[in-house]
């Protein structure tokens, strides 16, 4: 088994998994491994901070009690330092009240321990898959954000006015330019945004709008 699979390959998707409880970390790897998910395996929050960076793809899974700074310090650190994987928490019973605080500070689930195998690697399956959702709605975001990025200032100027539905004749007496120099303009920027209909480029006018 290879518990720290893929730490050379910041584009592997995997589970960190941070615990100073060394048996139990064990076990968690072997569990992973079991379902072919690479994992690395961290004993503190230092450690952890001192590897992961926003690039990073996976879930975390967090112990709340760890000497140092624990479970709830290191949620909001990651936070801070834009890492936004999703933190799966491990308690114990008389931690409950800690892992609901940090559900409401942003953490994907809790897990009680013991826990049962089958119930983690649900946890951890679902957990990835918001993470991919929610990487492929940024890139899809950043996507569009370049190509409006892309447009020049009269550009946007014609876009703007075309997403409200103004006609080209509208749109050139309110710039004092001809309709058909709006046409060539209007054309740039659906090249540009990569549409083919001017409800397609409504709709991601709007998309930008939800972005922001």
């Amino acid at each position: 088994m290879n518990k720290n699979a893929g730490h050379k390959n910041i584009n592997q998707t995997m589970v960190f998994v941070v615990d100073d409880d060394d048996a139990l970390s064990d076990s968690i790897a072997c569990l992973l491994d079991s379902a072919n998910l690479p994992c690395k395996l961290f004993a503190d929050a230092k450690a952890f901070l001192e590897f992961c960076t926003p690039r990073h793809l996976g879930c975390i899974l967090l112990d709340v009690r760890m000497p140092g700074m624990n479970g709830l310090e290191l949620q909001d650190v990651l936070r801070a330092n834009g890492i936004e994987l999703p933190v799966i928490i491990i308690t114990g019973h008389g931690d409950v009240p800690l892992a609901v605080r940090a559900l409401k500070s942003g953490a994907f689930d809790f897990l009680q321990k013991p826990f049962n195998a089958e119930v983690l690697l649900e946890r951890v399956h679902a957990a990835l898959e918001q993470f991919e959702g929610s990487r492929r709605k940024n890139l899809q975001r950043d996507s569009l954000r370049s190509h409006f990025d892309a447009l020049s200032e009269r550009e946007r100027e014609i876009m703007e006015l075309v997403a409200i539905g103004d006609s080209s004749k509208v749109i050139g007496m309110k710039l004092g330019i001809s309709s058909r120099t709006v046409d060539i303009h209007r054309s740039n920027v659906m090249k540009k945004l990569n549409v083919s209909t001017i409800a397609d480029l409504v709709r991601k006018r709007i998309a930008l709008d939800a972005d922001d």
